[in-house]
């Protein structure tokens, strides 16, 4: 019997098998801490669509494909990054650096955009147009190539396009942080 929470019980019926759902209520708390337990990077993911400039901390972003090589990013819903993925059919992954919390922590905050800076940090635009971040030790450009629409985030999967590894580093994980996004 396979266990998800739902709505009501649902019974499926096919010639093969028969699958029951029932409804399981999941204990809030624990559930928090056990997906707390899967292990995630820190990127800024930017992007940019008719003036308007996304660019968010996310974690939830992992290489998808070889062949073509993808990427896939869960981006919010209701966020300026959101709408400048989805308008210009592309983004950036800025990868931070195991000493760049700081920077990660710079882009919690709505994107602002003064000249060559966000958030007060230098940027300059490839292939895309997306923002690359100057002091990033690594990023790849991607071409939107499909997505989907799950709770209160988008999943877009993108085709890297362009990148490049500027400096030899390690990579910020969320665990170092002391910070959670997640359960």
């Amino acid at each position: 019997m396979l266990w998800i929470r739902t709505e009501k019980e649902i019974r499926y019926n096919s010639f093969e098998d028969q699958l029951l759902i029932r409804e399981h209520d999941i204990d809030p708390d624990k559930k928090k801490v056990a997906l707390r337990q899967i292990s995630y990077g820190l990127y800024i993911v930017s992007s940019e669509h008719d003036k308007v400039i996304g660019a968010d901390t996310v974690n939830w972003l992992s290489q998808a494909s070889f062949d073509p090589p993808l990427i896939m990013v869960a981006i919010k819903a209701d966020s300026n990054l959101h709408t400048a993925t989805k308008g210009s059919g592309s983004f950036a992954v800025n990868i931070l650096s195991s000493s760049q919390k700081d920077l990660a922590q710079d882009f919690f905050r709505p994107t602002s955009a003064e000249g060559s800076k966000l958030n007060g940090h230098s940027f300059r635009k490839e292939t895309t147009g997306s923002p690359i971040l100057e002091e990033v030790y690594a990023y790849a450009e991607c071409k939107v190539v499909g997505e989907i629409a799950l709770g209160d985030h988008t999943i877009f999967a993108g085709e890297v396009i362009e990148a490049e590894h500027i400096r030899e580093d390690q990579p910020l994980e969320m665990t170092a942080t002391g910070w959670y996004y997640g359960g």
